[in-house]
């Protein structure tokens, strides 16, 4: 998930805790999904919902900065 998408949907009424969901859904299906592969079984990291706040707020706060200039 993109920061062009966190925006798209932040914009469009979810609040930050539900997208933080979202996120962490997503990237972790990714990680499983690359881990099910013998060679990468050790690669990559699941995130929690904490380090998935702080890439949304991030995210929402770059596009908050670039809006007021």
């Amino acid at each position: 998930m993109i920061d062009k998408e966190i925006i798209k949907m932040w914009r469009s009424g979810l609040n930050k805790y539900k997208l933080v969901e979202i996120y962490r859904s997503r990237y972790n299906h990714r990680i499983r999904i690359i881990r099910s592969e013998m060679p990468n079984r050790h690669a990559g990291r699941y995130i929690s919902s904490y380090e998935a706040l702080a890439v949304v707020e991030k995210a929402i706060l770059k596009y908050l900065e670039n809006q007021r200039k």
